[in-house]
């Protein structure tokens, strides 16, 4: 298969190692670290403990990869680079990319499912009883 157009990347660091911060991609974007699955729209494309995950999906208007990789930067530090390829073809398809990716909808969704991510791996504050 040829390869998609590239869209763009976006990446957050986090202070953690890539065992723990690869969990934390799966609980956000699978929901089951033990079983995942894509979510909704997506299927597994390709899955690489601690390194990298391809979700792709397809619909009439388009044909996307979303694809999550991890650098490790030390030993409790890690990049989560998380890259968008697509095509959008026909009339149908050029429309639905300007409702998706030139409004700025896409750039919030994966702004968020980093700071999802992230926020799983912040220290939680301890309850006192």
């Amino acid at each position: 298969m040829e390869r998609l157009p590239y869209i763009d990347e976006h990446a957050i660091t986090v202070d953690a190692d890539a065992a723990t911060t690869w969990a934390a991609v799966l609980r956000t974007l699978c929901s089951d670290p033990a079983e995942p699955r894509g979510p909704f729209g997506f299927v597994i494309g390709e899955c690489t403990p601690r390194k990298r995950l391809v979700l792709k999906g397809r619909h009439p208007f388009s044909i996307y990869e979303w694809v999550f990789e991890l650098d490790h930067l030390g030993p409790h530090r890690t990049r989560v680079r998380s890259q968008t390829w697509a095509a959008f073809p026909g009339i149908h398809g050029k429309v639905y990319r300007a409702l998706v990716i030139s409004s700025g909808i896409h750039v919030i969704a994966v702004r968020q499912a980093l700071k999802r991510i992230a926020g799983q791996l912040r220290p939680r504050p301890e309850v006192m009883a």
